[in-house]
């Protein structure tokens, strides 16, 4: 259960909805914090470090805000034949990203941290990425309208909706945790926050 008021001793460094909907399902008590950081990718970096690096530091910048508190940081990329996919915010770069994914196996990385500053000081963390592979159908131009009008995905990482009609687009996924592909592997979760003293 998320609570508004007090922070809670366990903290979401996120200003999703869908990652606090999914935190839910674990009925612990939480709060929710916008981590309010630079998203940009480093010339450098693959998917998978980007995704890792930005769920440590979403995870660092509210840790610094509430010292002894454990901070769940998390991110998403998506890349399909090398390219990352980012939100599309608008229709046309949706129509273009469905597009682009139509027939290809399309990989979605969810980078999970928790931190937590420990009253030494000491910094305490654990991090990992969950890789998700989804196999797209082939998708005509009216296939997509129909779901962009519908479900109208422009906030979410390749453009579509895993757990709603969205699942309508897949030939195939291959994941160990169902949960990651929309943003917050549970699963891995549920190992990592006994470690910090939380109870599932």
């Amino acid at each position: 259960m998320s609570i508004s008021g007090a922070m809670s001793n366990l903290v979401l460094a996120s200003s999703s909805t869908y990652r606090k909907s999914l935190l839910e399902r674990l009925a612990i008590e939480f709060s929710c914090c916008s981590p309010n950081i630079d998203e940009s990718a480093l010339a450098v970096e693959s998917a998978p470090q980007l995704t890792e690096r930005l769920a440590l530091e979403k995870a660092r910048a509210v840790a610094d805000r509430f010292p002894n508190a454990v901070v769940i940081g998390a991110d998403q990329t998506a890349e399909v034949n090398g390219a990352l996919l980012n939100k599309p915010l608008t229709h046309e770069q949706a129509v273009a990203q469905l597009s682009a994914q139509s027939g290809q196996q399309v990989l979605f990385h969810s980078g999970l941290a928790v931190i937590q500053i420990e009253p030494n000081g000491q910094l305490k963390q654990h991090s990992l990425v969950n890789t998700t592979e989804v196999e797209f159908r082939s998708l005509t131009f009216a296939q997509i309208e129909r779901y962009l009008t519908s479900e109208q995905p422009y906030d979410c990482a390749g453009s579509f909706k895993a757990e709603g009609l969205g699942i309508s687009l897949f030939s195939a996924v291959r994941s160990n945790d169902p949960t990651s592909l929309i943003g917050l592997p549970l699963i891995d979760l549920c190992s990592i926050l006994p470690q910090f003293s939380i109870k599932v």
